[in-house]
């Protein structure tokens, strides 16, 4: 009866494993048309730059013309000269192409940024509603760590809400502290912290429940990681996600 019982539950373990790895990669492939590169575009002949540079990840929702992704990510100005514009990457390898996109609105407090997309419109993402989903869910993010160095193919990557944490906290010395922390004491806000590694380029990527591909946060690392571990002497290796009640603000405001 025991090895019986045993047996069972290994074949139960396993058909719970596999379904959940199936059930992962069937909202990967739903919702990847839905995550692009942000960067930068100008004509190869009118400078000596690159045709492009990359400066991040964003993800479509709404309409299907709106994408989201980091604040920090927008280039500070465009280079007129060169005939710099803002740009988005879609699509996925040699099938990728370039649309163009102009800001809509920003919310420097949190570090996010809303872009439309001009003549044209792409697959949306589901937002979860505004609350906090708990510490040990399962999550994934899909994006480009890398940037398109290796082409436009989009990863991802999977964990758990590790924590939520406060953006900032108090310093242990007045001399340690920074004008931007400072700020970020007086109005502060709660943040997830992930069981999974984000890499430069992540930035802008879409945190979504495993299950069900809904968005409940958005990648950011240096943003938090310039609030909340100005204290450490090196930056650790944790990456942090604004909750996406801030997406929903944002795609409120008028």
């Amino acid at each position: 009866m025991k090895i019986r019982l045993g047996i069972a539950f290994y074949i139960a373990l396993v058909f719970s494993l596999s379904s959940s790895a199936a059930e992962l990669a069937d909202v990967v492939d739903g919702l990847r048309p839905s995550v692009v590169g942000i960067g930068v575009v100008r004509p190869s002949r009118a400078s000596k730059k690159p045709a492009a540079d990359f400066r991040g990840t964003g993800f479509v929702v709404g309409n299907g013309r709106q994408v989201i992704t980091n604040y920090h990510v927008l280039p500070e100005k465009l280079d007129k000269g060169a005939k710099e514009s803002l740009a988005i990457f879609v699509g996925r390898g040699k099938a990728g192409k370039v649309m163009a996109v102009k800001v809509l609105r920003k919310d420097q407090e949190h570090d996010l940024a809303l872009l439309e997309i001009i003549g044209g419109s792409l697959p949306a993402m589901r937002l979860a509603d505004a609350a906090f989903i708990r510490e040990g869910s399962d999550i994934a993010f899909t994006g480009f760590p890398i940037g398109v160095v290796l082409g436009l193919f989009p990863v991802t990557h999977r964990g758990i809400i590790s924590a939520i944490t406060p953006i900032a906290i108090p310093a242990v010395s007045s001399r340690s502290i920074t004008a931007a922390q400072m700020k970020r004491l007086r109005k502060p806000f709660e943040v997830y912290q992930l069981d999974a590694t984000a890499y430069p380029g992540n930035s802008g990527s879409p945190v979504y429940k495993k299950d069900t591909g809904e968005v409940i946060g958005v990648i950011n690392s240096v943003f938090v990681k310039g609030s909340k571990e100005t204290v450490l002497e090196k930056p650790s290796g944790i990456s942090y996600a604004i909750p996406v009640r801030y997406v929903h603000d944002l795609l409120k405001e008028k």
